[in-house]
C-alpha cells in the first residue's frame, strides 16, 4: 500500500452501507475490518439509521454509518482497501446501479485532497444530497471542512429525502 508521508496522518471518513444478509451485523464487521488496514485507525463510528432505499429501485431498506479513520495511505490505496473489504465480504460489482448489497463502503472524504479522476472522486460527490451520509457524518464530524462545500454542519438537510431513522 502507499504511504502518502510516514510522518503524517490524513483524516478520512468512510461511509458505509447495507441492506443484505443482516446489514447491521454487516456494518459491525466491516468496522473491525476498517480497524485493521494497515496505516489506518478507527478513531469513531456514528450510530446506525435505517433509511429508504435511494434510486427507486424495491428493495429493503438500507441500514447506513459513518467511519471516522485517521490514514497515512493515500486516497487510492484506502479506496482499494475499501473494496477489498467489499469483497472479503460479498460484494460483486457490475450489479444494479444503487441496486441492494450486501456492503457498500464509499470514500467520502480524505485530507483536504480533491480528486476526479476514473475511480476516484472525492469528496464523494453525494455528500450534501443524501441524508444517509449527511446525518451520520455530522454526529462524527460537525466541524468537517469538506473541500469545495464547506463546513458540514453548514449543509443543509434534504427534507425532501426519504425516511431516514437512527436506530443504535
Amino acid at each position: 500500500m502507499s504511504v502518502a508521508n510516514k510522518n503524517h496522518w490524513y483524516p478520512a471518513y468512510v461511509g458505509l452501507g447495507s441492506n443484505l444478509d443482516g446489514p447491521a451485523g454487516q456494518l459491525e464487521s466491516a468496522l473491525d475490518l476498517l480497524a485493521a488496514i494497515p496505516e489506518t485507525r478507527l478513531i469513531a463510528s456514528s450510530s446506525l439509521y435505517r433509511s429508504a432505499p435511494f434510486g427507486g429501485i424495491e428493495q429493503p431498506d438500507f441500514v447506513n454509518a459513518v467511519a471516522a479513520l485517521l490514514t497515512r495511505l493515500r486516497a487510492k490505496p484506502l479506496l482499494d482497501a475499501l473494496q477489498q473489504i467489499e469483497k472479503m465480504r460479498g460484494r460483486e460489482r457490475g450489479g444494479v446501479r444503487w441496486g441492494p448489497r450486501v456492503l457498500d463502503l464509499d470514500l467520502l472524504v480524505h485530507g483536504s485532497h480533491q480528486a476526479n479522476e476514473p475511480g476516484l472522486i472525492i469528496p464523494h460527490p453525494g455528500i450534501a444530497e443524501r441524508n444517509f451520509v449527511l446525518l451520520p457524518l455530522l454526529e462524527v464530524a460537525p466541524g468537517l471542512v469538506i473541500p469545495g462545500l464547506g463546513c458540514a454542519a453548514a449543509i443543509p438537510v434534504n427534507r425532501d429525502e426519504p425516511r431516514i431513522s437512527r436506530i443504535a
